[in-house]
């Protein structure tokens, strides 16, 4: 573990330390929530039928769509616009373009987190809490990169993506697909195949099955069971617990579990959408059988926007574009957050939160204190979340494609500087800004910089605001191995 980080956590820990053994006896502290975080992958803003979705999709979702009623709905929800970043920013509080995270790692260099960079597991396992998670990471293939050495207890699951359950098959000459033949497709000796695996903290990652189509099938079967385990385990024990659940639905290849093909009669995507509802459900009913409803947190949301590559193309609701763009189809996602008799039930915000501001919060939910020796971007939302204000503490933010600035959102306003609608469009430079009014075009179809040229004063305060912070704190570059040090 690098020193700074040390340092930092064993702090926190003495402090800790210091205050239970200096509090009087019969005042015993309240115990810490437990926190779940549902994350759904690729699911665009118009999937689901509380977001317009259900039964549009061809199939409906009565679980997810009753947790949105038992807690508060956001409609501007922000994302990063791929998985590795959005998965950074969610679990350091941290615009990804800071923490060398910036885009999908290609393969050749070192990819994912530093070992310097504090994760919200780190956080609440300083503060007792018992941390696990399923699924896939893709913040680091390396072993010494892998969420057990970044503040989880536990993990089964992935380091990368579930694209390369592709690799196999495609091999294969007796598949609907074209096949590329195994002489010239894939070759386990050329690129090894992605390997699901199983850690304790501690101990080495153990490979336990190769990544393949009928794998990646299951996937969410035996990440959903794992949860369901430990969320129990935890719950009998007594210990406060932080589970992090990415499921694998509805990224490419969107293959239901074989229990759930053919349900809902509407064809493979929608049979995904049934079942991620269904496993949804299936975490909700272990934490109300447990007994710790009232004493448990529970996020669903969404690491990006809709999957943009044919078959498998989501949809992204009102709005315009695929991810990989910095257009509202990428930036918004879905966002439900839940916790009996603290989070107004029922209520729903059009208030800007972007998915760092999980890292802050979930801090100081779990009582701990956030890292001061770095930029953190994410903002405390817990009085917004709990109803005590109307407003986020957050008006904006740049949005970053890969390292490019690509848009600037301040209220219901956006400000292009680079134009992409879809994944695989190619970003055009734009040679003046192009501002968009979100509340009266959102589809981005109208410039109205000429008539509102008053919003380019705001945008570029923040963009000012984050130049001059990577003068305090310079980026870490793409590939940068351990150990790191801050200059």
């Amino acid at each position: 573990m690098p020193k700074s980080k040390t340092i930092w956590l064993g702090s926190l820990a003495s402090v800790a330390a210091i205050a239970i053994a200096s509090a009087p006896a019969a005042a015993q502290q309240p115990k810490n929530p437990n926190i779940v975080v549902i994350l759904a992958d690729n699911l665009g803003y118009g999937e689901l039928g509380v977001y317009g979705g259900g039964i549009l999709r061809g199939a409906p979702t009565p679980r997810i769509d009753a947790l949105a009623g038992e807690g508060t709905r956001l409609l501007n929800f922000n994302v990063e616009a791929q998985c590795t970043p959005s998965r950074s920013a969610l679990l350091t509080g941290r615009f990804a373009i800071r923490s060398g995270t910036y885009e999908v790692p290609i393969g050749g260099i070192p990819d994912g987190l530093t070992q310097w960079e504090i994760t919200t597991a780190e956080l609440l396992s300083g503060q007792g809490y018992a941390t696990g998670m399923w699924g896939k990471w893709h913040l680091g293939s390396a072993e010494d990169r892998m969420p057990t050495n970044q503040g989880f207890d536990e993990w089964y699951g992935i380091p990368r993506t579930y694209d390369e359950a592709m690799w196999p098959s495609l091999d294969e000459t007796r598949s609907m697909w074209p096949s590329v033949g195994n002489r010239q497709g894939w070759n386990a000796k050329v690129v090894h195949p992605q390997h699901i695996y199983e850690a304790r903290k501690g101990d080495k990652p153990r490979q336990v099955a190769v990544l393949d189509e009928d794998r990646r099938r299951t996937m969410d079967a035996e990440i959903t069971s794992r949860a369901v385990e430990f969320i129990k385990r935890n719950a009998s024990s007594g210990k406060p617990f932080y589970a992090y659940v990415p499921f694998a639905h509805v990224h490419m290849p969107t293959l239901p579990n074989l229990e759930f093909a053919g349900r809902t009669g509407n064809g493979d995507w929608a049979d995904c959408l049934a079942e991620m509802d269904y496993r949804t459900g299936q975490i909700l009913d272990a934490i109300k059988q447990a007994g710790i409803e009232n004493d448990t947190l529970v996020i669903f949301a969404s690491d990006n926007g809709p999957e943009a590559t044919n078959p498998w193309e989501g949809d992204n609701g009102p709005w315009r574009g695929t991810y990989f763009t910095a257009m509202e189809g990428s930036l918004r996602a879905p966002f439900i957050i839940r916790w009996p008799g603290k989070v107004p039930a029922g209520r729903i915000s059009n208030e800007i939160v972007h998915t760092v501001d999980l890292f802050t919060t979930l801090a100081r939910v779990g009582g701990a204190e956030v890292p001061t020796d770095r930029a953190i971007d994410g903002v405390d939302q817990l009085d917004f979340f709990l109803g005590k204000q109307e407003a986020s503490n957050r008006e904006g933010f740049p949005a970053y494609v890969a390292d490019r600035l690509s848009a600037v959102k301040w209220r219901n306003w956006k400000v292009h500087l680079i134009w992409q609608e879809t994944m695989y469009a190619t970003p055009q430079k734009l040679p003046l800004p192009r501002v968009i009014n979100l509340l009266t075009d959102r589809k981005e179809e109208r410039d109205v910089a000429a008539q509102n040229s008053w919003v380019a004063d705001p945008a570029v305060r923040i963009i000012g605001e984050l130049e001059a912070s990577f003068k305090k704190y310079p980026p870490i570059k793409l590939g940068t191995p351990d150990p790191y040090t801050p200059p």
